[in-house]
């Protein structure tokens, strides 16, 4: 059984990091595309692979990929390079965002410059245009689905971050006066510890406060603008507030940080009660040249390194009593953008 589940992340891990999957002119999906205008697909059309129990989310492409989706479906075939890569594959549903998940971005443009993150340099006809109110009423509708389970709710900073988390806080109080049991988790920026208390006191259940990296050096150049000891400090209050297992955080792999850097930062991470969610770098068009210019050119993550990762990442959670499936709630539910220890290994 272990070994099977190996032989399934090398398949997923493949996916993270390879390009993306062609798909024919008329290829028609059976769901909607999910057009993200955060996290790692921001500003691509995708769909959510799913096979042998696993499951990726992957840009498509008409004109060229790596990859390439073929059959009629529900069931597809999947290739890789012109040889078949796994046999079986079926595309599943997101409500919004994420499958299962109402996942919602409350705002695409950002104070900040971090020079991996595409969503402020998105175009502006892209910004869905979502005050928290309709957000509100998305989310209150995709509740009648069966497929829903959870809400999921980030932002980019769009001129304060007590106002984002204003408004995270108001979506939240309102979900809750019609859904009072529904799993909700949230991943906001902070600059005041009061911040995390009243997301908290609004009921969220789950947090995420993004470290990006655990490499000072590249944390500098890349997220010059936040403060790094202000973040771990967030950290380590919101293990306090939500609990041990309840708290996650974004370490980015593939900036020219060391094996041993990524598993460090897991490792002081954990020791908060917080569950790194170690994220492969994806470059695409809008965030290659900012990225260049602050680091210089940059290796591609191998598949073999996410996998090797991966299995340190599980040791040192289990060394310290976490699992990523105390979480109900984005990136560790939905699994589709990383290696999830517990989950895919």
């Amino acid at each position: 059984m272990e070994e099977e589940l190996w032989i399934r992340a090398g398949k997923k891990a493949a996916l993270l990091a390879g390009g993306p999957v062609k798909v024919s002119s008329d290829f028609r999906p059976p769901f909607p595309l999910s057009r993200s205008t955060a996290g790692p697909g921001a500003g691509s059309a995708a769909i959510v692979l799913a096979f042998e129990g696993a499951r990726v989310k992957k840009a498509i492409s008409t004109e060229e990929g790596e990859f390439e989706l073929v059959g009629a479906g529900p069931v597809y075939s999947l290739l890789r390079n012109g040889e078949m890569f796994i046999e079986s594959v079926e595309i599943e549903p997101v409500v919004f965002h994420a499958p299962e998940q109402a996942f919602f971005n409350l705002g695409t443009r950002c104070i900040y410059n971090c020079k991996f993150c595409a969503s402020p340099r998105l175009d502006e006809r892209m910004d869905k245009g979502l005050d928290p109110d309709k957000i509100v009423a998305l989310i209150r509708r995709a509740a009648a689905r069966p497929d829903f389970r959870a809400v999921a709710l980030t932002s980019a900073v769009v001129a304060a971050p007590q106002g984002t988390v204003d408004r995270m806080a108001y979506v939240i109080s309102e979900v809750r006066k019609t859904h009072p049991d529904v799993p909700i988790g949230v991943e906001p920026y902070v600059d005041d510890l009061a911040q995390i208390d009243q997301l908290k006191g609004a009921g969220a259940d789950e947090i995420k406060i993004n470290i990006e990296t655990y490499d000072r050096g590249i944390f500098e150049k890349v997220c010059g603008e936040q403060d790094f000891e202000r973040i771990m400090a967030a950290i380590a209050h919101a293990g306090r507030v939500f609990g041990k297992g309840k708290v996650a955080s974004n370490i980015i792999v593939g900036m020219g940080e060391s094996d041993q850097n990524v598993l460090d930062g897991v490792r002081a991470l954990a020791q908060l009660g917080c569950v790194a969610t170690l994220r492969p770098l994806r470059l695409n068009d809008i965030n290659r040249g900012p990225m260049i210019e602050a680091l210089g050119p940059l290796e591609p993550i191998s598949p073999d390194r996410i996998l090797r990762l991966a299995k340190g990442h599980k040791r040192i959670l289990e060394e310290h009593g976490l699992d990523t499936r105390t979480f109900h709630t984005m990136c560790h539910e939905c699994t589709c953008c990383d290696i999830v220890p517990f989950r895919d290994i």
